[in-house]
């Protein structure tokens, strides 16, 4: 045995090795997760809680991104393997296994950080459970009634709300006052629901984030540096709403279905009046959208009852995006997202207009308390 052991650590360096047992041990955890919720909940509420809020606070105080200068410097990091590494590994086939397996052990680290910090939470109870909603099948005028609710709710708030002559609301504070006043939100909320921890976290800006909009990424949780990332490219109103959806990755709720309804429930928990416009509208428009398609004529309806200022702002976003609306790059990250989500055991990037059946029993299943 010990004859094998220093066998492997020949040709394995030594932290290679630990990387590859965690991978190994990752794989066990994410199987058993995989098969059992119980399970799943267990390891992402007391353990992934801890790892997440871990690198959270480790990456937080850094004023870039760290993820997206890991992104950045990629062609660096090959280009140095090749004049670096690939030379040292052609000296020997010993040197050439250890290079090989030091490099794949990356990968192994990849792995084992999605495993410990974020994957089981998509295969835990859903969020209709853990809040005590009932999971069901929704009407088209169930979606009429959440709609002219949510409408009501925007338009109490636009006289709070200042627009441009070009019909864009404005963001009435900084990038760090919206962070500060979403982690009180999510303070608040954490004090009503167990599953969510108490964590004041950093969201950091993306520098590139003009290209990134070719992406149609708003926004992007990077579990193995533990940073929500916001692309700042997009008009202010979506920005509290997709800041609130990334610290819910960040808290450990991952169907991005869920992540969106809870990013709804946390802007509305917010004293902050921008905030709430933003969570209420954001999840209008998805709520809208699935309306259009179950029933043109109650779409309509709702559509002239809203504001004039913000059905200016719907518009003002739709002008927006047509310039980023169809290119390469939106086709390969949509493919390579759905490819991921699916492979979660979700129903892909259509699990993003989920949040519509969640906000329709919450609305009309007596869930919602208007005066709280």
């Amino acid at each position: 045995m010990k004859g094998r052991l220093s066998k492997i650590r020949e040709y394995v360096p030594t932290v290679p090795l630990i990387l590859y047992i965690l991978a190994f041990a990752a794989l066990i955890i994410h199987i058993i997760s995989i098969n059992s919720a119980v399970f799943a909940d267990f390891f992402n509420i007391h353990i992934s809680s801890f790892f997440r809020a871990l690198l959270s606070y480790v990456t937080g105080w850094l004023p870039i991104s760290v993820a997206e200068t890991i992104i950045l410097s990629i062609p660096i990091s090959f280009a140095a393997v090749i004049i670096v590494v690939v030379p040292k590994a052609s000296e020997s086939t010993k040197k050439m296994w250890r290079c090989s397996l030091s490099i794949l052990s990356v990968v192994a680290y990849l792995y084992a950080s999605f495993v410990f910090t974020f994957a089981t939470a998509y295969w835990g109870s859903s969020l209709e459970e853990k809040l005590g909603m009932t999971d069901r099948a929704v009407s088209a005028d169930e979606l009429y009634e959440t709609a002219n609710t949510l409408i009501d709710i925007v338009n109490e708030t636009v006289d709070d709300i200042h627009f441009t002559s070009e019909g864009y609301s404005i963001m009435p504070y900084s990038h760090g006052e919206l962070v500060s006043l979403l982690n009180d939100a999510y303070s608040s909320i954490a004090d009503k629901y167990d599953f969510i921890p108490h964590l004041r976290s950093n969201v950091k800006q993306v520098v590139l984030s003009v290209p990134m909009t070719y992406t149609h990424i708003m926004g992007v949780y990077t579990f193995f540096t533990g940073e929500a990332n916001l692309n700042t490219n997009f008009p202010d109103y979506t920005q509290p709403y997709t800041v609130a959806h990334e610290m819910s990755h960040q808290r450990g709720i991952a169907p991005e279905d869920e992540a969106n309804f809870m990013a709804f429930l946390v802007c509305m928990e917010s004293n902050d009046a921008y905030i709430r416009y933003s969570g209420a509208q954001n999840l209008l428009e998805y709520v809208l959208s699935s309306l259009r398609k179950a029933d043109s004529s109650l779409y309509s309806e709702c559509w002239y009852a809203l504001d004039s200022k913000v059905r200016g702002e719907m518009t003002a976003f739709d002008d927006f995006y047509e310039e980023y609306s169809k290119n390469v790059a939106a086709t390969v990250t949509s493919t390579i997202n759905n490819t991921y989500l699916t492979l979660q055991g979700t129903e892909g990037s259509k699990s993003y207009n989920l949040v519509t059946d969640l906000a329709v029993v919450y609305f009309c299943d007596g869930y919602y308390d208007a005066d709280n």
